[in-house]
């Protein structure tokens, strides 16, 4: 066993080890033997990974976007301070500036890595995935089995096919073989295809909602625009050498996603944004006040004056002139 096999034992015994339960949870509804070594059975068996994983993942997401909000109301701070240090790139400066700046997220519980850490956590899951489909098709696992998978498992899952693909065809071979295979490379072509425009839909209307005004320059801004393009790049070129088991698994995770971003951006948008008063249109036609109006409400009457509750007797009356006899 390599170092990689070794270091991914942990995540692929997991992911093979799900997919084996739902697998024969999926295979007790059905009368047919067949629906076993079903394509269709597999590929179910994927999606619900997939919604166990990010049903795991969802604190993660919480404080992800507790970040991305705490890095967009801090917009305006850090650009005074990039202004405050332009043009100096001596080390001097560049210390100073990277000092103010951990002291301005410490100030504000804003941690920028948290942003990343839902796709840096699903990482293992989908190279455990992907590491195992490229194994399927090796006799010593298919006599073995591997990770949490019987030998019967790995045959099963490799043979299984969807409109005539199976699980482990890529789009490359397929390509690159002889005859071309083309239902493998049709397949193949719209599941890349949906993952980029899902997550290209994703990255647009986090941009184009729930980013407030002051996070709509700036490098946050540019960083936003970087992903927007990089991204689908990145399906696209990982795409062509992914198998199409993976293809399922990140398809599923992009539709999840976009659901998840969608339902925080029409209920709990960011403060500023276009979501938000789209939101209050909302709560208007429904006769109910916008959102952080309650709270304006009860600072302005933690500001008033209190009564101090003590009584002045004939003091507090007015003085009134004596008559003249």
């Amino acid at each position: 066993m390599g170092f990689f096999d070794t270091l991914m034992a942990p995540f692929t015994w997991a992911v093979s080890w799900l997919l084996s339960m739902f697998h024969n949870l999926l295979t007790l509804f059905s009368d047919d033997g067949a629906w076993a070594d079903s394509g269709w059975n597999w590929l179910l068996s994927i999606v619900m990974l997939v919604i166990v994983i990010r049903i795991i993942l969802i604190p993660l997401f919480v404080r992800q976007i507790k970040s991305q909000r705490g890095m967009q109301e801090i917009q305006p701070e850090i650009q005074k301070l990039q202004a405050k240090y332009k043009g100096k790139k001596d080390p001097v400066s560049r210390q100073a500036m990277a000092q103010e700046q951990q002291a301005l997220f410490k100030q504000h519980k804003v941690n920028p890595f948290m942003m990343c850490l839902p796709i840096l956590a699903q990482m293992p899951i989908f190279l455990a995935l992907f590491w195992m489909l490229n194994r399927m098709r090796q006799d010593q696992y298919q006599q073995e089995g591997y990770g949490a998978l019987s030998a019967t498992e790995v045959q099963s899952f490799d043979s299984s096919e969807i409109f005539g693909v199976g699980m482990s065809d890529i789009f490359l071979p397929a390509f690159n073989s002889s005859p071309t295979e083309w239902n493998v490379i049709i397949l193949t072509a719209v599941m890349i295809a949906t993952m980029v425009l899902t997550q290209f839909f994703t990255q647009k209307q986090l941009m184009s909602k729930n980013m407030s005004e002051a996070a709509m320059t700036g490098q946050a801004a540019q960083m936003q625009k970087v992903m927007l393009y990089a991204l689908p790049l990145v399906f696209v070129i990982g795409g062509v050498n992914f198998p199409v088991g993976v293809l399922i698994y990140w398809t599923a995770t992009n539709f999840w996603t976009m659901g998840q971003q969608w339902w925080v951006i029409r209920n709990n948008p960011t403060p500023g944004s276009q979501a938000e008063k789209e939101l209050n249109l909302r709560r208007a036609a429904r006769g109910l006040p916008p959102i952080h109006e309650k709270k304006t409400e009860a600072k302005n009457v933690e500001e008033k004056p209190k009564p101090t509750g003590q009584h002045r007797g004939q003091s507090a009356q007015p003085s009134r002139k004596k008559r003249k006899k």
